[in-house]
Formats: C-alpha cells, sequence, structure tokens
C-alpha cells in the first residue's frame, strides 16, 4: 500500500476523459458535489493507507479540495504540477478545457497558485506533460527559474505524454543548470497497453529519480474495455481487470509510486484488490501480449471525450 497514490484529475474537474467515471460521480456535478466526491475518495484511500495525493493546476479545483481536506493529515506527500491552465469554466461542454504553456511567467503565477493553498505541504511540483520538443530545454529564464527554485527547496520533477515518453525522459534526465541535475523525480505514463518508456523509467530509477507511474489503467478502459489478456488472468484470480492491471505496474521494481485514479469509494475497493495478489512471471509474459505501438495508443487516448 505504500507505493500506491491517488491522482485527482478525474476529480477536480466535472469533465474528463475518464471512462467509467460518469456513473461514480454525483448526477449534478456542481463544484459543492465534486468537493464532497473528492472528500469521500481521499478518507477513503487514506483509510486504507495511501500517503501520496498527486494534483496539478488544471485539475480545475483539486488543489483546494486537497488543501481543505489536507488538516490532519500531516503524513500525506502532496504532488503536484504546473505548466497547464484549466479554463473550462466548470461547464461540461467547454469547447476547451486546459491550456498549455511551459513559460517562466507561467511557472512563477502557478507556483504562487499553489503555494497559496498547499503552503508547506507540497512536496514536489512537476512540469506537466514535457515532451522532447518542449521550448523549456532551450528556455535559459525559465530554466534559470526553476534551478533557483530547486537551490531555495522545491523539489522538481516532470510528467510526460505522448508517444516519445522515452526520448524525453532521456533528455530531462541529462538536463543540468550549473552543473546541477536539474529534476529528482518523473511521472510517466506506464500501463499493459502503453510499455515503450519501461527502459527509461527504469534508469530514471537508477539514476536516483523518484518514478511516479500514471494512467495505470489507460484512462479507464482497461476497468471498462479490458484486453483478452487481462480478462483471462482476472477470471482466473477472481479479480477484476483494472486489480491485475494496477498490479502489473506494481510488478516493477523501478515504479516507486503507482497512482490510481478512483472517483468513487467502490472503484478504490475495486483497484485496491491489487495489492493482495503477485502476478508470476508467466502471466506478466501473457500480459505483455496487449501491448500496442505508442502510436496507437496515444492516438486513441486523444479520441477520448470530455464527459
Amino acid at each position: 500500500m505504500s507505493r500506491l497514490g491517488l491522482g485527482l484529475a478525474a476529480l477536480g474537474r466535472p469533465a474528463y476523459i475518464n471512462v467509467g467515471r460518469a456513473d461514480e460521480l454525483p448526477d449534478e456535478r456542481g463544484v459543492a458535489a465534486m468537493r464532497a466526491a473528492t472528500r469521500r475518495v481521499l478518507d477513503a484511500a487514506y483509510a486504507a493507507g495511501i500517503r501520496w495525493v498527486d494534483t496539478a493546476r488544471s485539475y480545475g479545483l483539486a488543489e483546494e479540495f486537497l488543501a481543505g481536506w489536507l488538516d490532519g493529515h500531516d503524513d500525506v506527500t502532496v504532488s503536484s504540477k504546473w505548466g497547464y491552465a484549466y479554463v473550462g469554466g466548470w461547464r461540461m461542454d467547454a469547447p476547451r478545457h486546459e491550456v498549455k504553456e511551459h513559460s517562466a511567467e507561467r511557472f512563477r503565477t502557478q507556483l504562487a497558485e499553489s503555494r497559496a493553498l498547499l503552503g508547506d505541504r507540497l512536496s514536489l511540483y512537476q512540469v506537466h506533460s514535457l515532451t522532447d520538443d518542449s521550448p523549456l530545454f532551450r528556455d535559459g529564464p525559465l530554466l534559470a527559474e526553476l534551478a533557483q527554485a530547486a537551490a531555495d527547496g522545491l523539489r522538481l520533477g516532470f510528467s510526460t505524454s505522448g508517444p516519445r515518453q522515452a526520448e524525453t525522459i532521456g533528455r530531462a534526465l541529462g538536463l543540468e543548470v550549473e552543473g546541477r541535475p536539474l529534476f529528482s523525480a518523473v511521472q510517466s505514463t506506464w500501463n499493459v497497453l502503453e510499455t515503450s518508456a519501461e527502459q527509461a523509467l527504469r534508469e530514471a530509477h537508477e539514476q536516483g529519480l523518484h518514478v511516479l507511474v500514471k494512467e495505470t489503467l489507460a484512462n479507464g478502459r482497461l476497468a471498462v474495455d479490458p484486453p483478452e489478456e487481462l480478462v483471462a488472468l482476472a477470471e482466473i484470480r477472481g479479480v477484476g481487470p483494472d486489480a491485475v492491471a494496477l498490479a502489473a505496474a506494481l510488478s516493477r521494481p523501478w515504479a516507486d509510486t503507482v497512482l490510481i485514479g478512483a472517483v468513487s469509494e467502490p472503484q478504490l475497493h475495486a483497484n485496491l484488490a491489487a495489492t493482495r495478489i503477485t502476478l508470476g512471471e508467466a502471466e506478466l509474459a501473457a500480459l505483455a501480449g496487449a501491448a500496442v505501438p505508442p502510436a496507437r495508443y496515444w492516438a486513441e487516448r486523444a479520441a477520448l471525450p470530455w464527459a
């Protein structure tokens, strides 16, 4: 349980791309209803032993919801992200829900916003969805500000998205400012469908970075429409396909924190069945057959509707 974390991407805003989410949330997704849903899941996760919560500036009001819950939970590690801004206006049908910008101004603004809500509980601040062609790598003023924040005691990391995650991780691991590595953590997508970053994440772990794994259920697809390899093992093990998918992520020794994105207590407890099973080598080899090319995976993810 100590290796699991709770991600708030699907709880902090009314619309998101996770499938299997709608029936688990209140019919009316106003701010008060979503705040209450977030608190219920946080309480259940904490009671189960989860002590890491991951959020972001672009997750609607997730940081605010979390800040209101943190009192009395002093042993919880909080990570957040900057680089995307939420622009959905709390509308399900917003034409655009988030806008990406990796700039010094965006970093300054969002760090101030995160600190205003989370204060010194902010343990790790990550670049949100870094790609290998990001302007961050050649933005001197931004790199200087990040280095100064790190020198002042803020732990920095980056998350990755897209079919070139491995290339992004490799480039970010080599990023230094005045001879010092800039990042001490990486958060990347890994699941039984999208395994392309595995070697890069193993190398990051070996270099001492804290590795967080996100989208372990492929935005809910592995629970709602799992591949046959996952279904077969779930039936044998007597658990849901979500638990097998999470157990596969937990089987990776380089995965320091495995994030789950449950939006209700039933979803959370179904996910946590993963902690009761250990997959053998033959089972993991069978699951390897579910992997798809990264370009296909990310194209299918991009086609998911915000709902």
